[in-house]
């Protein structure tokens, strides 16, 4: 299964990559190159994907990253606003904060970290589990914030959409 679900994904991401090139949706030696190289990728990481395979097909989680899209969206074009604001006016003050979380595994703290460091002002450092918390280099510390109570100020409402799309 994990085989077919790579194939499926990796298959679709090279349609998706080669449209409209040379002038039509596909030509036949794209569509058979894209066969080929999607079956290298599903045999190379039939390993890596294992048993959760089937989640990636799973229309559900696609039509909510897709719902994710404009909240990641939002939070990025706010915060290039603030980093643009900070870099006129020299305001900063930087630093690594430890964030607590409530997450459960590891795909929730992939998207979660990726989503933080995606936003322009900050970085996700390192994922905790043991800890339940993410450490993330901030452009700007607001004075007591230095020890966070949730990742509210840091990830805003990324916490509750990387709980759901992690599941």
């Amino acid at each position: 299964m994990s085989f077919i679900t790579a194939f499926v994904w990796a298959y679709f991401i090279w349609l998706v990559l080669t449209t409209g090139s040379k002038g039509m949706l596909w030509s036949v030696q794209e569509l058979v190159a894209g066969l080929i190289f999607s079956a290298i990728v599903a045999y190379a990481t039939r390993d890596i994907i294992g048993e959760k395979a089937s989640r990636f097909l799973n229309p559900v989680k696609w039509l909510m990253f897709i719902a994710y899209f404009p909240v990641l969206f939002w939070g990025m074009v706010k915060a290039n606003f603030d980093v643009a604001y900070r870099v006129i006016t020299g305001k900063i003050r930087p630093g690594i904060v430890r964030v607590p979380v409530d997450l459960e595994n590891d795909a929730q703290y992939t998207i979660l970290s990726n989503s933080i460091t995606l936003t322009p002002g900050t970085l996700t450092v390192e994922a905790c589990p043991d800890e339940k918390a993410l450490y993330v280099h901030w452009i700007n510390i607001p004075e007591g914030q230095e020890w966070p109570e949730s990742s509210e100020p840091v990830s805003g409402p990324f916490e509750k959409w990387a709980r759901r799309l992690g599941k």
